[in-house]
Order: structure tokens, then C-alpha cells, then sequence
């Protein structure tokens, strides 16, 4: 029998779906491109177009947008601006690998790594600036930082995962996995490519020219990192972001190496480096959250929910620090009063999103006194329903709803949420277990028997997707130099 199958027994389901932007800033390119193809060129030629928007999502009138070659050539970037709409359109564009850089008055500048242009493509990239310098730094200093402390470790290596160990139960380990990947999903700047391996090849010959020049850029080996994760080289691609943080200790350079130590599963390095992002941008709410979900990945739940809490705190309007506490203790057998106060709060600021009244009845469900606490089981339900009324393919509420049912042996209730579960989430395991052991207690046998047999067949296969995930994922072999005590593990 499996030891976690009521609450948040899926930990598969993970938030990790948040919006990607190419709001990075930066300097204008110090390396002379190629020109797109001219008017008199042929006609298998590309279109690229595209809107610029501002922090707030509004059109940006009169930028400059520059599209530049990526594969070394030296001719002179083709250049437009963009209209009342924030719209540009750059016609008859050669097939190649390019880069785009945006810049406006008092929005200070963009650039995005470089990407794939077929011919005949039509190619549509959107672009957002922030303020000038300002979504870079996010502390009260008018400078970015010009130093770098040298870290306390060294990624060393990469390892297999399959027999990875954890500390406390199967499903609180995946659920470190899981919140580690979310977290490094919080990343601005992973955006897919066509073509990974042709725009690395360009990329490197970039920062080849420009450590030629003297002008060796963080931007650069932060292109370069993300197409070496791509392309499953993380060790190169730890290496990149690093030196990227290193020549430019960005609020976003510093987030992304941390991001990617944690989803290879270096916490104690990626809670290194989150601890410095945090000290040098106190009101980033996605440090504190990495910086939570790293000590989550190390076994300390306290310290987990503390920079959690402080991340929600910051800007209590943000919906992610209050996710990954809701999933956080979905696995755990204990109950966090102060994410409890968070999660009632999530509810009170966001009363549409259903899974704040799921989160926030789970809280209330661990921390009831008994099972005859009528009062707290009252507001359970009442949470739970509104969450399946507000998004009725959330099976994970309705599971729970079945778990308070069957609590109460009502069972055909009881069997009516699990059913609704399983059609919301047909590999929700633990509602067929659940199902299964309502209908034994309603004495439908058969029907007990093939709930349970559906539960057997998804357990193993989710079990065999996770083998085959932790067979294809790194793990990075780290070294600690002058180590901080050792965190509290469980």
C-alpha cells in the first residue's frame, strides 16, 4: 500500500508553466554581422517581424532593432525601428543563424541568443525591454555589483542518477525533483531553437572573436550555456553560466546558474549562489523561491518554508512562491502554521484560482486536531468544492474530497469524487487505489478489483518514466571547499 495517497499524491502535476521572456539586458554587440539579404537578393528568402513591449506589456514606439549574423561574417547589421504598434518587420532575410538586439530611449537594451532562419520561413519573435538596467539589478544600488566572489565548490563531474538515494520517503524525494525542475523553470531565458547544434557551432565562434578582441561578453556564454543544456551538455553548460555571472553578476545570470546547479541536483553549490543573488537582490522574489526549493532539495523543510514565505511576503501578489508551498507540503506529514497564513492569504488575493482553495484546504486538513474536528472539515469541504467548481479537471481536489468523504464512511460520495478524479486525471494513481478500497467497503468486489489493478498498472509505469527520467538526467559531482555546517537533513 502506497504511503502517501491522500494528499497531493501526484507530484507529478507540477506549476512548473510559467511565461518565457527575452527581457535580458545588455550592451550593444561589439562584433560586426552579416546583413540580412538585400532588395535586389532572390526570392527564397525569410520573413521575421515581431512586436517590443515594455515591462507593463505595451507597445514600445521607436526602438531600434538590429538583426545580426551569428555565423561571423562582417557586414553591417540591418536596422529598423519600430511603429506606433511597437511592431518591426525585417523582409527578404537569407537563411542563417541571427541574433536580434532591441534598444530604447530609457528602456535600456535586449538581446536574444542566436536562433535558426530557414529559407521561405515566416518567423514571428517578440521582444520585451524593462527598465533601463532596472530588472537586472532589483536592489537599491544604481550599479550593478563589479565584483565576484570566487565560490566555495567546484563542479567536478557528472554522474549517473538511477540509483539515486534521498532522505525520507519515495514520494518526498520525487517531490524535491519535481520542485527543483519547477524552480528551475522560474528561468527567463530557456526558449526553445530549431536548429541547437548549428546555432552553438555560431555562438562559439562569437565568443571565440570577441576573447580575440578583448571583449569577452557574459552574454555570450549565457547563449552559449542554454544551447549546452539543450543539447544535453550540462557540464559545459554549468561552466558557461558560471563565467556569465562571473563578467556580469546579473540579478538574472546569477538566478540561471543557480537554476541549473539545483536541476542537477548540486543543492548545497545552488543554495551558494542563490544566498549571494538574494544578498545582492533582496526583492527577488524568484531567488528567494530557488533558494527555498534548494534547501527543500537538501532535506531541511524549516529553511525551505522560511525562504518560501519571505518570497511571497515580497510580493504577495505573485502566485508561484505560494505553489511551491502548497506542493512542499503535500508530501510532508507535518503542517507549517506560517504557510498555512500564506495559503489563506493566497486565497483572499486570488479568489478565481482554484488551486489556491486546494492548497489552502490541504493546509487546513493537516492541521486539524482530530477527525472529529467538525469545524475544520467544514471549511475543508467548503475550500474543496469551490476549487473543483472553479477548475473542474482538478483531480487532485476531488481526490481529496473522497479521502474527507471516505473519512466520514460515506462512501458513495466518496466513490462519486474519486470517480470524478480519475476522469479529470486518468493516471491519478492514488484515486484508483482509493476508489478501489471504497468500492471494498461498499462490497462491490469486482469493481474493487479492477480499480486496483488500474492502480498496479499506472504505479509501475510512472515508476519506470521516473527510472527512465533519472536515467537521462545528470547529476553534477561537486567539491566543497570550506564548507558551512551541515544543513539539518531528514
Amino acid at each position: 500500500m502506497p504511503s502517501n495517497l491522500g494528499i497531493g499524491a501526484n507530484l507529478r502535476t507540477c506549476a512548473a508553466a510559467f511565461a518565457l521572456t527575452v527581457a535580458v539586458l545588455y550592451g550593444p554587440f561589439s562584433v560586426p554581422a552579416r546583413a540580412a539579404e538585400t532588395q535586389s537578393e532572390p526570392a527564397a528568402t525569410a520573413t521575421l517581424q515581431g512586436v517590443v513591449r515594455d515591462s507593463d506589456n505595451r507597445p514600445v514606439t521607436g526602438a531600434s532593432v538590429y538583426l545580426q549574423s551569428a555565423e561571423g561574417q562582417t557586414l553591417t547589421p540591418l536596422a529598423v525601428r519600430t511603429d506606433r504598434a511597437g511592431a518591426y518587420r525585417f523582409s527578404q532575410v537569407r537563411q542563417g543563424v541571427y541574433m536580434l538586439r532591441v534598444e530604447a530611449a530609457g528602456l535600456g537594451g535586449s538581446t536574444l541568443r542566436p536562433f535558426t532562419i530557414a529559407a521561405k520561413e515566416s518567423r514571428t519573435i517578440d521582444l520585451k525591454l524593462g527598465p533601463a538596467k532596472a530588472s537586472e539589478r532589483q536592489n537599491s544600488s544604481n550599479e550593478l555589483p563589479d565584483f565576484f566572489d570566487e565560490p566555495h565548490f567546484t563542479v567536478a563531474g557528472v554522474t549517473d542518477t538511477t540509483n539515486l538515494g534521498g532522505h525520507g520517503s519515495d514520494s518526498v524525494v520525487r517531490n524535491r525533483e519535481e520542485l527543483a525542475k519547477a524552480a528551475a523553470s522560474l528561468s527567463n531565458s530557456r526558449s526553445d531553437s530549431a536548429d541547437y547544434e548549428r546555432a552553438r557551432v555560431a555562438t562559439r565562434a562569437l565568443l571565440a572573436e570577441q576573447a580575440k578582441a578583448g571583449h569577452e561578453r557574459a552574454e555570450t556564454h549565457h547563449s552559449l550555456a542554454e544551447l549546452d543544456e539543450k543539447l544535453g551538455d550540462s557540464l559545459e553548460a554549468v561552466k558557461e553560466y558560471q563565467r556569465a555571472a562571473e563578467l556580469n553578476p546579473s540579478e538574472s545570470n546569477l538566478f540561471d546558474w543557480g537554476a541549473e546547479l539545483l536541476l542537477h541536483r548540486a543543492a548545497e553549490p545552488a543554495i551558494e549562489v542563490f544566498t549571494k543573488g538574494n544578498r545582492l537582490f533582496p526583492q527577488s522574489v524568484r531567488m528567494l523561491t530557488g533558494l527555498g526549493a534548494s534547501w527543500y532539495a537538501l532535506g531541511s523543510y524549516e529553511q525551505a518554508v522560511r525562504h518560501v514565505c519571505e518570497a511571497s511576503d515580497l510580493n504577495p501578489d505573485d502566485p508561484n512562491p505560494y505553489l511551491f508551498m502548497g506542493k512542499m507540503q503535500s508530501a510532508e506529514t507535518t503542517q507549517s502554521e506560517a504557510i498555512a497564513e500564506r495559503l489563506e492569504r493566497f486565497v483572499r488575493l486570488q479568489p478565481q484560482n482554484a488551486s489556491a482553495y486546494y492548497y489552502y484546504a490541504v493546509s487546513l486538513w493537516k492541521g486539524r486536531k482530530s477527525p472529529d474536528d467538525v469545524e475544520h472539515l467544514v471549511r475543508v469541504q467548503s475550500l474543496l468544492e469551490k476549487a473543483v467548481h472553479l477548475d473542474p479537471k482538478l483531480g487532485l481536489a476531488y481526490l481529496q474530497l473522497g479521502v474527507l468523504y471516505s473519512e466520514r464512511k460515506d462512501f458513495p460520495n466518496a466513490i462519486a469524487a474519486y470517480q470524478h478524479a480519475v476522469a479529470a486525471d486518468s493516471r491519478l494513481e492514488a484515486a484508483h487505489y482509493r476508489l478501489a478500497q471504497a468500492y471494498k467497503q461498499s462490497g462491490d468486489f469486482s469493481k474493487a478489483q479492477a480499480e486496483l489493478k488500474l492502480y498496479e498498472q499506472i504505479s509501475k509505469e510512472k515508476a519506470q518514466e521516473t527510472e527512465s527520467q533519472r536515467h537521462e538526467s545528470q547529476q553534477f559531482v561537486y567539491q566543497l571547499r570550506d564548507p558551512a555546517p551541515a544543513a539539518p537533513r531528514r
